[in-house]
């Protein structure tokens, strides 16, 4: 590409899911309905969680961050992406798409960390649970959670930096519905080389960390699982697992199949399905599934909800 076609970018041209006009008003409807889910089932989980005093627990306190930046990440993605299918104008500013990226990585981040602390969280409840409530200390917990979105923070901060050093793009047109690095490094008419090297060595090295403390934590609870003798027992600390474990393995595949592969040539559909996923879907089905297989949430909406028709 000559040098003659590269400029400077004031705003890019998001493009978006689909370019079938017939799609549109579909496509709206669907997700401007998910994220109706996602903003009352996170805000009401934070909500439910802050209300009840049988839910102030070190695992209530995570899962209430989770609900947090589940919320936050979503709507930094899907209300322009809604406004985007509906008008014409599909500019988004220089400024703009760099701050979306920014905070959209940074909760993403801290996402994958809180998943990680959370499994922490499970591993001390369920092996030594005569000292779950003095090993998890409030100070504890809002250390870890501090560390959580410092991480998220730094790593996002780094990458941010790095695009900014970008001083040209042979287009301002990005194949995608929202500023993601990938789509936006493919724009640049230098070198980004070391962009790509240090986003595919952090995310990948994101995942193995958390991962390794995942997979350890349930090893070690696994472990004290198959050593109880009451059929109950290992009932329900199965039941306490099943929730986060679900939530991990949705989000943590398809994070893997998104950033922690080589540009290996797949499709731009592929990979906007997969951002679709990850950016719309399972901020939706976080607190469903924290909901539907949780006995204690249930437990403390009902109870809320008849203290609030019996008022």
């Amino acid at each position: 590409m000559g040098e003659e076609n590269c400029t400077t970018v004031a705003e890019f041209i998001l493009l978006g899911l689909s370019d079938v006009p017939e799609l549109r008003v579909f496509l709206f409807l669907l997700f401007l309905l998910i994220y109706g889910v996602t903003v009352l089932a996170n805000l009401g989980m934070i909500a439910l969680i802050q209300v009840s005093s049988g839910l102030h627990t070190p695992m209530y306190f995570f899962l209430s961050h989770l609900s947090f930046v589940d919320f936050c990440y979503s709507t930094i993605i899907v209300p322009k992406m809604l406004f985007n299918m509906l008008n014409k104008d599909k500019t988004i500013s220089f400024l703009g798409c760099m701050v979306q990226f920014y905070l959209f990585c940074a909760y993403g981040i801290t996402e994958v960390f809180l998943l990680a602390v959370m499994a922490y969280d499970r591993f001390v409840a369920i092996c030594n649970p005569l000292l779950y409530m003095v090993t998890m200390s409030q100070n504890l917990c809002m250390e870890l959670v501090s560390c959580c979105y410092l991480g998220g923070t730094v790593c996002s901060l780094i990458h941010l930096c790095l695009a900014l050093e970008i001083p040209s793009f042979r287009s301002n047109v990005i194949n995608h519905f929202f500023c993601d690095l990938p789509p936006l490094l493919s724009l640049a008419c230098t070198d980004v080389s070391m962009n790509e090297l240090f986003l595919y060595i952090v995310a990948t090295f994101n995942e193995i960390i958390t991962i390794v403390i995942i997979l350890t934590s349930y090893l070690f609870i696994l472990i004290t699982i198959l050593r109880m003798h009451s059929a109950e027992g290992r009932h329900k600390a199965f039941s306490t697992c099943a929730s986060h474990l679900t939530a991990i393995v949705v989000l943590q595949g398809t994070l893997l199949f998104s950033y922690c592969r080589p540009n290996s040539g797949n499709s731009v559909d592929t990979d906007k399905v997969a951002s679709v996923f990850y950016t719309v879907v399972i901020p939706m089905l976080n607190p469903l599934i924290y909901s539907l297989r949780n006995k204690d949430v249930k437990e403390a909406l009902k109870k809320v909800l008849r203290i609030s028709f019996l008022s």
